[in-house]
């Protein structure tokens, strides 16, 4: 009873926020869109601070009296490529990859074997009496096989792929022997599509640019991944009954 009841609570609210949201866009039907007022977004519902690793505090380098040289640094101008945790830098993607395979294979096979037995102890007088009356009998071509085989398959490749994008990444781990382990993520929405974009992999600092910048080839454990959630992508989503039986049906 309990169970049924909570379904009835579950449908009742699904409907209730169906209809508020139907009866809000019947408001706005002939009218443009309105904007969010500005304002502090610190006290909007559901703000809550960014927490990223950060690396430990480091002592204010000054310059010493009539100097322009700050004690302890190592160059004139401060280094302001990525090179501590928390730091960012700008990752450029350019895949253009093309692949092209062709295969073909044709096998033919035929075989034919025949056996006989003309004399075994004169057994092989005795299948006259095991088969019946009208077979005659040749024991020197008791068994005759033949069989033919022919296998033909084609197999054609042909796949292009293009990326080319570029993203802000993270230092969020400095490996034991310098490494930068890097990750990224950037998400655009448009109407009622969210495209996403996520990116990480292991950079080594000599590899960074001066403009603070490292291209994708020189990434390792390269992880890219381009796509996006909303109504469109649910629209070319096939229903998850339909997945459920691509996977489960043998035919």
């Amino acid at each position: 009873m309990m169970y049924r009841t909570l379904r009835l609570l579950c449908c009742a609210t699904v409907l209730l926020l169906a209809a508020c949201n139907t009866a809000e866009r019947l408001s706005q039907v002939g009218r443009v869109p309105e904007l969010e007022p500005i304002e502090n977004p610190v006290e909007r519902p559901g703000w809550r601070p960014v927490r990223l690793p950060m690396p430990p505090p480091e002592p204010l380098q000054s310059a010493g009296a009539n100097s322009l040289w700050r004690s302890g640094a190592r160059g004139f101008f401060r280094d302001q490529r990525a090179r501590r945790v928390g730091d960012i830098l700008t990752i450029e993607v350019t895949i253009a990859d093309k692949a092209k395979l062709k295969n073909e294979t044709v096998r033919t096979r035929t075989n034919q074997d025949d056996m006989g037995l003309t004399d075994l102890l004169g057994f092989e007088n005795k299948l006259v009496k095991l088969l019946p009356s009208s077979t005659t009998i040749d024991p020197a071509s008791l068994v005759k096989a033949s069989s033919g085989l022919t296998h033909k398959g084609t197999g054609d490749i042909d796949r292009e792929e293009k990326v080319e994008l570029k993203i802000a990444a993270v230092v969020v781990q400095e490996l034991p022997n310098g490494n930068l382990v890097v990750e990224g993520r950037q998400e655009v929405r448009v109407n009622y599509e969210v495209r996403e974009i996520v990116i990480a992999g292991i950079v080594r600092p000599e590899d960074i640019s001066p403009d603070n910048t490292v291209t994708h080839d020189k990434i390792a454990e390269l992880r890219v991944g381009y796509g996006g959630r909303g109504q469109l992508t649910d629209v070319q989503q096939p229903r998850w009954g339909a997945q459920i039986l691509d996977i489960l049906l043998p035919y």
